[in-house]
């Protein structure tokens, strides 16, 4: 087990490729802009959904 997290360690400092500050930044930037596209969209068809319903169940109550 030890020697397992000894290699772990080694292969996260030595093998793996880390992004740079600025690279994290703009991939956040992106995340955040999709994240509130997708919440925007969400909100439109759940608007729509509902007052079709409403519009519906007018017809019948």
């Amino acid at each position: 087990m030890i020697s397992y997290l000894k290699e772990a360690f080694s292969e996260l400092l030595n093998k793996v490729t880390w992004p740079s500050w600025s690279d994290l930044q703009n991939s956040s930037i992106v995340v955040a802009i999709a994240t509130l596209i997708i919440a925007l969209v969400i909100y439109l068809l759940d608007t729509t959904f509902s007052n079709v319903l409403d519009l519906y169940y007018s017809f019948f109550a």
